[in-house]
């Protein structure tokens, strides 16, 4: 019987794209503050060239997750693939390590709904939370959700869709609250 065809993502203008990796063996990605400020930096500069908006991240120490609206014809997953390409290189440079960094190429989701777009926000946001790193999302600087409830001045984040999606950074933190409490982040979409 042949086997079947994986089916092509189509990367599409004004659309999201959740995309996430972790750690080839579930090994750490990032060793020390460094090594996420530099894929932060990287994050920002690939956004400009590829004219993307990064909605939500979070950097884990073994895997990270990224939610991307793809602005115009170049593809949500140019951030990811030239952000962790220049990584791995600085990152096995500096460690004198050698190989592969990431257990694969990076998995991609088409976000094809409103709720499960407000959804990956939070879940993006929870991730720390839900993996015992932090009590609180607000705990954790590796993610925008600082950004999002207008603690931090970051500028990876559109306002636009903070206000179009969760009316502001304060009402998001409310959702947020009872995402905790309420344990949301076992929807299955």
């Amino acid at each position: 019987m042949p086997h079947p065809r994986k089916e092509t993502l189509a990367w599409v203008p004004g659309h999201y794209y959740h995309i996430y990796n972790r750690g080839a063996r579930r090994k750490s990605i990032f060793y020390e503050e460094e090594n996420y400020l530099m894929v932060i930096r990287n994050f920002k500069k690939y956004c400009r060239q590829f004219n993307l908006t990064l909605i939500a991240y979070c950097l884990m120490p073994n895997h990270y997750h990224l939610l991307i609206r793809q602005n115009g014809s170049d593809r949500a997953g140019l951030l990811p693939q030239r952000t962790f390409l220049s990584y791995t290189r600085a990152f096995n440079n500096r460690y004198q390590e050698s190989g592969t960094l990431f257990e694969g190429r990076f998995k991609t989701k088409h976000v094809n709904s409103e709720p499960y777009l407000c959804y990956l926000c939070k879940y993006i946001h929870f991730n720390p939370v839900k993996d015992g790193m932090v009590s609180t999302p607000d705990s954790w600087r590796y993610s925008n959700y600082l950004d999002w409830i207008g603690e931090r001045e970051g500028t990876l984040l559109d306002q636009e869709f903070i206000k179009d999606h969760f009316q502001s950074g304060e009402s998001y933190r409310k959702e947020m609250n009872e995402f905790l409490i309420d344990g949301g982040y076992e929807i299955d979409f």
